[in-house]
């Protein structure tokens, strides 16, 4: 399981440590991913994600993942996000 976002694309940064000596050592910073449950209105069913903790608001933000995946960019999007993209979508052109 890479730690990446599902809906963002959010990924790990590199960076130093650095101590008060000014001494730097290369690490990682890496997202705040957690496993949620979103569902969907159009759909009326649920989706389990791993996304970051900022996407979470955003998805919030936005009104819920119907309407965050109708703006969502195709290129920061998983495999899976992306289906149920396209699912929503076809489900939103028939009704």
């Amino acid at each position: 399981m890479s730690r990446k976002c599902e809906l963002t694309g959010k990924g790990p940064m590199s960076g130093n440590n650095v101590s008060h000596a000014k001494n730097r050592t290369r690490r990682r910073f890496l997202p705040n991913l957690q496993d949620v449950t979103l569902s969907s209105d159009v759909l009326g069913r649920s989706f389990r994600f791993r996304i970051s903790s900022a996407a979470l608001r955003s998805v919030d933000h936005r009104g819920g993942l119907d309407a965050f995946l109708a703006k969502a960019k195709d290129a920061d999007l998983s495999n899976e996000a992306l289906k149920v993209k396209k699912l929503i979508a076809k489900a939103q052109a028939t009704a």
